[in-house]
């Protein structure tokens, strides 16, 4: 089981591990990290793992092992991997990995805007979509008004946990119908927009306020089904 660092603060950049495991596949098994695994539809982060006497292994991927508790870092080929035991510094790519938090905080603004079930969704570092249960389509420049209504208003951004029964006493928070929150550790974590904007279980990484986000473009909404609304944004130049 690795120690997920981002999990309590995603703005740590680096920290201290140990290798504890290399796969079969070549990936690298850490005691702690502070890079997020793929999952929820955000991408896995890259960065670097630096040993001690200065050399560098670069990581392409992150990626959860089967238990979902074991986070890999995924190599690039070619490399010469650090032995088991051995002590370096897990460092992010921190630009795309802002830029992931801001565009997934983005994502559950729209969510909380139109007030509606989530059906997927897909985090990029420039372009991002939303995938959502509503009837009809809506007004794209409304839409993206009241998006950048709540980003300006500076929200903070805080989480918190609950357990599984509790989840289950209020199913309501659970606003993706595609992705279950996961289970079996006894803890949901929760991402609290606002005192009341919005609250929802979330395992990924989110910027403090809102305004952190910056402008943002709707740049188009689509037509997925009969009840299935894509929007996607980008950041605004």
């Amino acid at each position: 089981m690795t120690d997920p660092l981002f999990r309590e603060n995603a703005y740590v950049k680096t920290c201290e591990a140990r290798v504890l495991e290399i796969t079969d596949q070549g990936g690298i098994i850490l005691d702690r990290t502070v890079f997020y695994a793929a999952s929820g539809g955000q991408p896995g982060d890259t960065g670097r793992l630096v040993m001690a006497d200065g050399t560098a292994v670069t990581i392409a991927d992150t990626v959860f092992a089967e238990d979902r508790t074991t986070v890999i870092h995924v190599p690039q080929e070619g490399q010469e991997l650090p032995p088991v035991g051995s002590a370096l510094a897990p460092e992010l790519d921190w630009e795309r990995r802002h830029k992931l938090m801001r565009m997934h905080t983005a994502l559950h603004i729209i969510c909380a805007v139109l007030k509606t079930k989530i059906t997927g969704c897909q985090i990029g570092a420039e372009e991002s979509r939303i995938d959502l249960n509503i009837p009809e389509p809506p007004e794209r420049d409304a839409v993206q008004a009241a998006i950048q209504t709540a980003i300006d208003a500076d929200m903070e951004t805080s989480t918190e946990w609950i357990t599984d029964a509790e989840l289950d006493a209020n199913p309501d928070l659970v606003k993706s119908m595609s992705v279950s929150p996961p289970r079996g550790s006894g803890q949901i974590r929760l991402v609290r927009i606002g005192e009341d904007f919005d609250l929802q279980p979330c395992g990924g990484t989110h910027v403090a306020r809102t305004s952190e986000i910056g402008p943002v473009e709707v740049t188009k909404i689509e037509n997925k089904g009969k009840l299935n609304r894509r929007i996607r944004i980008r950041f605004a130049s």
